[in-house]
């Protein structure tokens, strides 16, 4: 594993946002193997569940960004999903390139000792269900083949959901949670706690010196969405921020300091 901090983020530093940030199409496999190519051991990506209640990576609930066409994820098979090009909106270099399962993703990452930050991201109407079947897939697969892992290899849940986040924590108490707030709301310490959460996600661009602070010093880790310019990077760093994902991993590396 690459850049270690404290305990109260024993992860990687600098996390690819949904695979390999603007450099190949999100949350693929295409995407994955890209990160790769740069030195990244740590990616972020989105899950949601298909109609027939199987974990894919998907941003969207609806079609027509990532996917052509109309339609939703939680209106479609994951047979149908995984057979849909997920590649050509970025670049015809990628047609063909698919929807993943989580599992397909759990079982590459494991394979390149890739970190996993999870992002559980339910379509409208299935927090809880969604929250329950992530941490289920995910705990299942990290009691058969995860062992010899230390906790610090093991992946991140994190959400704005706080539902599907309370789903994960009853499903997989064992793996570690990140409470995901576009504003950080004045009981943050309350939610965290309730969630016996690990770290405090947030949108960098609301974040203080001050709150960064705080955060730290009540104990959690504090990871921040979504850096792309290096000296902000680094005034986040100075403020004690643990980590941050990025989409231009051609420009920070994961050794950036």
């Amino acid at each position: 594993m690459h850049q270690l901090t404290n305990s109260h983020w024993p992860y990687p530093r600098i996390v690819a946002h949904r695979g390999a940030g603007k450099l190949a199409p999100e949350n693929t496999l295409a995407a994955m193997r890209c990160g790769l190519e740069y030195g990244f051991h740590a990616v972020e990506f989105d899950v949601m569940l298909s109609a027939d209640g199987v974990p894919i990576l998907m941003h969207d609930p609806e079609f027509g960004r990532t996917i052509a066409g109309s339609g939703s994820v939680a209106t479609s098979s994951a047979a149908q999903l995984m057979a849909m090009d997920a590649g050509s909106w970025f670049g015809p270099q990628f047609q063909g390139e698919c929807v993943p399962s989580l599992q397909q993703v759990l079982e590459f990452c494991l394979q390149q000792r890739i970190w996993m930050n999870i992002e559980i991201k339910p379509a409208p109407g299935f927090e809880e269900l969604t929250g329950h079947v992530v941490a289920q897939a995910t705990r299942t697969f990290y009691a058969e083949h995860g062992a010899s892992l230390s906790r610090a290899e093991w992946p991140l849940f994190s959400s704005f959901s706080l539902p599907a986040l309370k789903a994960a924590q009853h499903t997989a108490p064992e793996i570690a949670r990140g409470v995901l707030f576009e504003r950080v709301p004045a009981n943050w310490l309350g939610i965290l706690q309730d969630l016996q959460a690990l770290a405090l996600h947030t949108n960098h661009q609301v974040l203080t010196k001050e709150l960064a602070q705080q955060i730290k010093a009540a104990g959690y880790g504090l990871f921040c969405y979504t850096v792309n310019q290096a000296e902000r990077a680094r005034e986040l760093l100075a403020w004690g921020v643990d980590g941050f994902c990025t989409d231009r991993i051609d420009q920070i590396g994961h050794d950036f300091a």
